[in-house]
Order: structure tokens, then sequence, then C-alpha cells
């Protein structure tokens, strides 16, 4: 066990920073230590804001030295605990929000160099301004930063036409944890020169080195896009409009969101501003967008294409379960993925929620929520499923909130049970129990106790390898 860092050790790590960027108060630490759902709290006794690679180059040396544990973190976003140091006060946070600078945008190459603690949003915002897209889009996208969203390989909304971040990255600079240096900031598609060494790196949620910066691809802006909502019955008719989509929009079709009508509910009870977007309340909602190279135009004809042949395909004589509105306008685009994007947090003035972070193949999504459903009502016949998330790339965010007027505290004991039931049928359908969040300290059990051990034990080797002294945000993932 590693003994509490002593003063004068702490005093070494902080002349690095300078006094200034070496937090140590428990007013200044406080926001380093709480994470978006209170889950899990944690404990330092310093805070690091190193403002260049050679500041964290020599924390990473002092701490290999020391056998120092550190905790790298971004934007303090992550919802698994991965960003948050133990409760030993032994570990020492690693704050990454200084290094900041956008370092290049190539617009020959396609390209943006940037360093981890660039905020997406700033960064979507500089692509902007020179026609270019940066495609990865998260609810958190104000205050998130590129650091972390590498580390944990964020998803998002943008994931099913342009991948995760792990495909938007093209090169990385990273700290090891003996402080040396990683420079990979190549721009090269093609390279075949041995073992993928970056792809190591994003998503191992800093348990491997300290990511400093990265060379991320950029796309030509679009010309035009536009967004519809569509009230159907059920996910299966869901999947029947996907599918159609797909084959008349290919690579255009930028977004397919699926939301059960109980999700949206909660949003226009708590989301102030809210509106509802269709006249009549349906049982599941899609957010479907498409993206034109072309025109604005182009964008809109497509999409009412695509709406008009599947309504023609669609026996609904008897039955008015399809309704929809094409946004007539960018304020009204915007308001419907506000609607989409408030989901999570809707769901707090409800009560307690056990959350699931999953992914099935896309022709199972109807069965998964059928069946889950059915193991959630085996633990808590009276709890509230939201079911919504990213259909056309197969992550759901497939929550459960209390029984209303129910006890929050005995809800939230249903925890374990409630996540080996639901993960129970993830399994069963060959998915994944984190599909964007990641594992940090939440599914790190889960994941050891149910992974193939062939795999458990290749990622211990890694890890053995590149930290063998088990510095590096010890406790996470594996």
């Amino acid at each position: 066990m590693t003994a509490m860092p002593e003063d004068a050790l702490l005093d070494r790590f902080a002349a690095i920073v300078g006094p200034a960027h070496a937090l140590r108060s428990e007013i200044d630490i406080a926001p380093y230590v709480t994470e978006p759902r209170g889950r899990y709290g944690g404990s330092t006794r310093l805070v690091l804001r190193p403002g260049s690679v050679a500041e964290v180059s020599a924390i990473m040396k002092l701490a290999s030295e020391t056998r120092t544990p550190i905790v790298p973190q971004g934007g303090n976003t992550g919802l698994v605990g991965g960003q948050m140091p133990d409760g030993s006060g032994r570990e020492v946070v690693l704050s990454l929000s200084r290094l900041n600078r956008i370092r290049e945008i190539d617009l020959q190459s396609n390209t943006v160099t940037a360093e981890a603690g660039v905020i997406l949003h700033a960064l979507r915002e500089a692509a902007d301004g020179v026609e270019r897209l940066f495609p990865l889009s998260l609810a958190s996208q104000g205050s998130c930063e590129i650091g972390g969203n590498l580390s944990s390989n964020a998803g998002g909304v943008g994931a099913l036409a342009y991948g995760v971040a792990r495909d938007l990255c093209l090169g990385l600079e990273v700290v090891l944890p003996t402080g040396e240096v990683l420079d990979d900031l190549r721009k090269l598609k093609k390279d075949n020169t041995g073992y993928d060494l970056k792809d190591l790196f994003v998503g191992a949620e800093g348990t491997l080195g300290v990511i400093t910066a990265a060379v991320l691809k950029l796309f030509p802006k679009p010309k035009g896009r536009t967004v519809a909502w569509l009230g159907i019955m059920s996910p299966e008719e869901a999947l029947s409009l996907f599918t159609l989509a797909t084959e008349k929009a290919g690579p255009a079709l930028t977004a397919f969101e699926l939301m059960s009508e109980r999700t949206l509910s909660f949003v226009l009870k708590h989301v102030p501003g809210s509106v509802a977007p269709l006249k009549e309340s349906c049982p599941w909602n899609v957010l479907m967008e498409i993206s034109s190279g072309r025109s604005e135009e182009d964008a809109l004809a497509l999409l009412d294409d695509i709406v008009q042949e599947y309504m023609v395909g669609t026996d609904n004589d008897d039955v008015p379960y399809f309704e929809g509105v094409m946004a007539s306008s960018l304020a009204q685009s915007d308001a419907f993925w506000h609607l989409r994007e408030s989901m999570s947090e809707a769901q707090k003035g409800e009560g307690g929620s056990i959350k699931h972070d999953i992914s099935v193949p896309v022709a199972s999504i109807p069965r998964f929520i059928r069946e889950a459903g059915e193991a959630v009502a085996s633990v808590a016949p009276d709890a509230r499923v939201v079911c919504f998330g990213h259909m056309g790339d197969g992550n759901l965010h497939y929550n459960v909130s209390q029984p209303a007027g129910g006890d929050t505290a005995a809800f939230l004991a249903l925890y374990p049970a409630m996540n080996h039931a639901v993960h129970e049928v993830v399994r069963s359908l060959g998915g994944s129990i984190s599909a964007e969040h990641g594992i940090g300290r939440m599914k790190r059990d889960e994941l050891i106790a149910t992974a193939p051990p062939v795999a458990i034990d290749l990622m211990r080797r890694v890890k053995r390898a590149f930290d063998p002294a088990n510095i590096m945000n010890p406790g996470k993932v594996i």
C-alpha cells in the first residue's frame, strides 16, 4: 500500500507547476473530487495543473521515482468514476485543463492538432470558423475536454456517420508513467509500421499514460442539415424506418436517435422552456438528421423522401401511429436537439435512477428493449424504464427511475441486482455493458468477472508493461 504523501513530497510536486497551479486547500480541491452524479467521492491533498508537456513529464518522472499514484483528469464530466481519486488521500490529481491550445488547423490535410485541455465545444467552433466539421458531439461538450474524450473513447450523436473518438484520432502525444514523451502527432491516414500504439491509449482511461495532445480528423462542413421529429408506436417500427433511411441516405444519415414517451415526458416536466414537438404523444420518438454536402434544400428533399416512402409502405389505415414534423428553421432544429440532450438531466427530478450504457447489434434493439423490460420488472415491478439513445449505432442509455413516490435509498440499493439483470440480457445478445461511458470504477469488477479470461489476462499484461509500479489511475478499468 502506498503511504500518504508527506508535505515535503507535495512541495516537490508543487514546485514543478508553481504555487498558483498546485491546489492544496479544501475549497480549491473540492471541484476536482466531486463528479456529475455525486456517486464517486474522492480525496486528495494536491491537485496539479501543469501548463506544458514538459511539466507533465516532470510530474510523471517524480511520481515514478516516488511511486506516487496519479489520477489524470480532464473536464470532470465522466459518469463512471474514472476521473476520481479514491478516498485514501494518497493519490494526486493531475488536471490537464491548462493545456488548452489548438496548435494547428491544417485545411489541406483536414486535421486539427489540439491539446488535451481544449474544450470540445471550443474545438467544434474553431473548426466551424474555417468551414470544417469536427463531428464529435456530446451533451457535455461545453465542459468536457479532448483528452478526456479520447481517454474514454467518447461516442455521442455523431458516431453513426463519423465514428467514435478512436475513429477520429490520427495521432497522439502521450506522457508515459516514467515521464518519457511519446510524440506520435502524425497526420497519416495510412501507416502500416507495426503496432498502432495510439489505440492503446485511446479508451484506456488514463491507466497507461497521460494524453497531452492529439491530431484529429476534420470533415467538410455540410452545406445543409435538417432534422425531423417522428412519433411511432414501437422499436420494431423504428428499426424499419432506420433500415429505409440507411438504404436511401447512406452516409448522409448523420443521426438516428430513439426515445421513449416517458423519457420525453420527464424533459417536458423538468426542463424549463421545453415544448412538445408533436401535437399528440406517441409511445416512441425518433430524431433523425440528414446532412448534405450540396444544400439545405437537398437535405430537406432527402429527408422528406424517406418519410414519405416510409408512410406509403406502412399500413396505418386503422391506427394513426405515425406523426412527424420537420424542423422549419435552425431554431426549431436546435430545440429538437435540446430535448434530446436534456434527457439525462431531466431524470434527476424523478428521484433515484439506475443507469445502463449498453450496446447491442442494431437488429437486436427491439428484442433487447422487450427482454430488458421483463428483467427490470423482475427486480422492481413498479420501477420506470427511461430508454433513449443512439439507435443508429446500437447504443442505448437504458436507465431505470425509482417508482413514483418511492423510497430513493431503498431503490438505489437495488443497483447491483438491476445491473446484473439488464446486463445479462445485453450479454445474451452479444452486446457490451459499456458503449461509450467507459469502465472507470463503476464497472471494473463486472468487467473482470464477465469478460473472457484471456482478454482480461492480456489487458493486465499491457497494464504491467506500461505501468509496472501501478501509479497510473490505479483501481480503474482493470
